[in-house]
């Protein structure tokens, strides 16, 4: 049974890991998601991941309305990270994930999960 926890370590913070998801990431999207992502060595606690999430001021002024759909976003991903866990002998190597929102208005969470379930299953393919 998959553990649907997000632990501090899962939490991408780096400045310098997100500045290099923005100069050499490999990206696609999923309406309302966009994932940025890019392979690297070696993360902390040997998570097989860490991500975060954006969420545009332009489009959303005003800071609950970015606060709630970051939430959604980050429980979309806690429920279906499972599918990113490496299945494969040898793992593939980790990943640092950012995943902007880039819908103009706010969706309801079912839109966002499915879209999320959609992205995380084509992450789990890479490679």
């Amino acid at each position: 049974m998959p553990a649907f926890t997000f632990r501090p370590n899962e939490r991408l913070k780096s400045r310098k890991t997100i500045g290099n998801l923005f100069k050499t990431g490999n990206s696609f999207g999923m309406y309302p998601l966009r994932a940025v992502w890019i392979e690297v060595e070696q993360l902390p606690g040997n998570c097989p991941f860490q991500m975060t999430v954006s969420v545009p001021k332009k489009r959303f002024p005003k800071a609950a309305d970015r606060n709630r759909i970051r939430r959604q976003v980050r429980e979309a991903f806690r429920l279906n990270k499972h599918r990113l866990q490496p299945t494969q002998t040898p793992p593939p190597k980790p990943i640092a994930l950012m995943i902007l929102y880039t819908a103009t208005e706010q969706l309801p969470y079912s839109a966002i999960e499915e879209a999320m379930i959609r992205l995380v299953k084509k992450l789990g393919r890479r490679g």
